[in-house]
């Protein structure tokens, strides 16, 4: 299922296809958007598809906003 969402970081909108159909989606979000963690809602999607549910901020803009460059550390 490929999902639409904005970034809360950038406010880009960006797109992630997750292993998952789109009932299954709607049941997870439901249970989420009642008090479950999302972690519980989505047992079987990776930290950064959990991530781009909730945020929608890609791996990559993650990789962009929090580079540090290791020669001033």
């Amino acid at each position: 299922m490929i999902l639409t969402k904005k970034s809360a970081l950038s406010g880009k909108v960006h797109q992630m296809n997750l292993p998952i159909s789109a009932e299954v989606y709607q049941k997870g979000l439901q249970l989420w958007e009642n008090g479950a963690y999302i972690q519980d809602a989505f047992p079987w999607l990776s930290a950064d598809e959990k991530e781009f549910i909730k945020t929608g901020i890609t791996p990559e803009e993650w990789k962009e906003f929090i580079y540090i460059d290791e020669e001033e550390t």
